[in-house]
């Protein structure tokens, strides 16, 4: 090591001691040995010296998002960038980005970094994170970084990481390794530093997707890319299929000005629901920021749960493929389960978010996986969520089953849910252990946070990672047991129970 004692210096194989003096001209002309030596690093870091709190806020349960300039800038991207590829080891780092108006300068910080480490960059430019997804996984790289803050408000920003086969880095599965090498002293920097490639995945991309299409029928379709990365993608996927698509809010605009691109909130499907309504299309999809889900209305302007996409999908795959495993999360209905059993499918019910629900894909090597937030999830597609791919399942449904997609889903609407509602709780542990208490004559499990089921209802309810949160899902055989339930669970979560 450099630095033998307070007042000692060697570089690495060297016997003598060096001065200061010595030290700091070797690292100002890069002498081969610095790359190898940490006592540059504690001097850089001393002379920078440390993050601010907010830096180590923006590293999330499955990304990593903040406000820019003021949470996330260029600095910490470099680190980020640097830090990835010193973790997963990578000699190549497939980096996209989506259309905010920071992601640029984020993009190509973060790819700096990259390549101080010695690692080669596979600049995919402007693409949807399912497309990097595909590309880590078709290009054989080490890994891929997303430049993007999903379906947040346009001063938001992050980056989505992944290793090896699209494989997702969150915490507990390396994120905190990330993390703390980023907002460690700085990485040494390697002799020759990595090589940059463009590479533009959009017509791979596109003819990967296709080949998911089996049975799509001649139909009108709408579709909201709400100003994000849906509408450079979706293009040449749509030109080669045989539907008839109205494009909404097609043009990149990372400032959202028509709506946000979080189609999951009801009051951004207003603008889809309407031109479905007017046009006679037979079917909707909005699209999110990254492009990576997705979310339907019927040809009435319906909105349909994504958990019975979950269901719809899960029985034409099963059909087409045979015996499989089908995962899902633990907030869906129970109409899941039970389509996959009618159609000689395995359910297997998993904690919330994408990590989770890929590491038991793999494990398992399932079929399909769907989420309740509209991530959906295809063994064929390196296990990984595509947004366009749900969409060209859905299609293949319609073309094969040739209903309405109202009359496919209405047979599904059997049971009536809450919808994810949230709940200020500070103890939530405590809340946990008394619904634990107050339901004790149902069937309890914790897998994500608690679910307690009965034969005519059940509930789940989960913390939040990050807030003061809990979550509650709850679906029963009917409205009013709806509503009952949910009042006597609701005062248990408020500590308002007798």
């Amino acid at each position: 090591m450099a630095q033998e004692s307070k007042d000692e210096r060697r570089c690495p194989g060297e016997r003598a001691p060096i001065s200061e003096a010595i030290c700091a001209a070797r690292q100002e002309r890069r002498y081969a040995k610095c790359a190898e030596c940490e006592y540059h690093d504690r001097r850089r870091a001393e002379q920078e010296g440390t993050w601010p709190p907010e830096a180590a806020h923006v590293f999330k349960a499955y990304d990593i998002r903040g406000i820019y300039p003021t949470e996330l800038n260029e600095k910490l991207a470099l680190a980020i960038g640097a830090s990835t590829a010193r973790y997963l080891g990578a000699r190549t780092l497939a980096v996209g980005r989506d259309m905010r108006t920071s992601s640029v300068a984020l993009s190509e910080a973060a790819m700096k970094g990259i390549m101080l480490t010695g690692c080669d960059v596979l600049d995919l430019g402007l693409c949807s994170t399912d497309a990097n997804y595909f590309a880590t996984g078709y290009y054989g790289v080490d890994g891929g970084i997303q430049t993007t803050a999903s379906h947040n408000p346009p001063q938001y920003n992050g980056f989505k990481i992944s290793r090896k086969d699209a494989v997702p880095v969150g915490m507990g599965s390396g994120l905190e390794s990330i993390r703390n090498l980023a907002l460690g002293p700085p990485l040494r920097p390697a002799v020759r530093p990595g090589k940059l490639e463009k590479k533009d995945v959009v017509n791979d991309f596109a003819q990967h997707v296709l080949g998911f299409a089996r049975n799509v029928p001649r139909l009108k379709v709408v579709i909201d890319a709400g100003n994000g990365m849906a509408g450079r993608m979706l293009p040449p996927i749509l030109e080669r299929l045989p539907i008839q698509a109205k494009a909404l809010y097609f043009q990149l605009d990372g400032t959202f000005p028509n709506h946000e691109p979080n189609p999951l909130k009801p009051e951004n499907l207003k603008d889809l629901q309407r031109e479905v309504r007017t046009s006679g299309a037979a079917l909707g999809a909005a699209f999110d920021g990254d492009g990576d889900r997705c979310v339907f209305v019927d040809e009435n302007g319906t909105i349909v749960p994504c958990d019975l996409i979950t269901a719809v999908i899960a029985r034409w795959l099963l059909r087409e493929h045979g015996k499989a495993t089908i995962v899902y999360d633990v907030r869906s209905s129970r109409v899941v389960a039970e389509e996959i059993r009618a159609n000689g499918g395995i359910p297997c019910r998993e904690r919330v978010g994408h990590a989770f629900i890929k590491a038991t894909m793999r494990k398992r090597g399932a079929l399909f996986g769907g989420e309740l937030s509209g991530h959906f999830y295809f063994r064929d597609n390196y296990y990984a969520d595509s947004g366009v791919i749900a969409l060209v399942m859905v299609l293949n449904v319609l073309g094969t089953e040739k209903k309405k997609l109202s009359e496919i889903i209405k047979p599904l609407r059997r049971y009536v849910s809450t919808g994810e509602i949230n709940y200020q709780v500070e103890d939530k542990e405590g809340r946990i252990k008394a619904l634990a208490a107050a339901f004790k004559g149902g069937r309890i499990d914790y897998k994500d946070g608690i679910t307690v089921e009965f034969d005519d209802w059940w509930f789940n309810v989960r913390p939040s990672n990050t807030e003061p949160v809990l979550r509650l899902n709850l679906e029963a055989k009917n409205k009013r047991q709806m509503q009952l339930r949910r009042k006597e669970v609701e005062k248990v979560i408020l500590g308002k129970a007798k």
